[in-house]
């Protein structure tokens, strides 16, 4: 039930760690949601952008729970109310990124896991991570994410 990805990027580790821990970066890729923390272990972490809620809809929120710079990023996970229409069989569940150089690119290894039995969001997020993830490589080899409409996502995800 583990979503486990790896996506080799021809980029440096900084550029990959940018796009995932800084705001503006994430923006581009995240469909237009930041991400908002201190990545202090414990502290809050959070993917806010367009939404139900209007432009500061929060989507996904969690706690930090590893941050090393450069290496591993781990959070927990849950869908904010705006997310699946705030469904109360969404629960909580553990996102792990992972940076390791490999010759002249960059492993990133996404790993999604902790899922419970039945989360209504596992099988949309497990489609999700690709464009997500595809979209990270774009930006670090090309200056430019891929563009995936909303409604290219609602469509693909549901």
């Amino acid at each position: 039930m583990d979503l486990i990805y790896e996506f080799f990027i021809h980029g440096e580790p900084e550029q990959i760690w940018n796009v995932i821990v800084s705001g503006q970066e994430t923006k581009k890729v995240y469909f237009g949601s930041e991400i908002q923390s201190t990545f202090e272990i414990g502290s809050p972490v959070k993917y806010v952008g367009p939404g139900l809620d209007g432009p500061s809809t929060v989507h996904i929120h969690g706690k930090v729970l590893k941050y090393e710079p450069l290496k591993t990023f781990v959070h927990s996970y849950k869908g904010g109310n705006a997310y699946l229409g705030g469904d109360p069989r969404h629960k909580e569940s553990r996102v792990s990124y992972t940076l390791d150089l490999i010759g002249s690119c960059t492993k990133l290894t996404l790993i999604h896991d902790h899922w419970s039995e039945g989360d209504p969001s596992y099988e949309s997020t497990k489609k999700g991570w690709w464009m997500l993830l595809s979209s990270i490589k774009s930006l670090v080899e090309t200056g430019k994410p891929l563009d995936f409409s909303l409604g290219l996502l609602h469509d693909y995800t549901e």
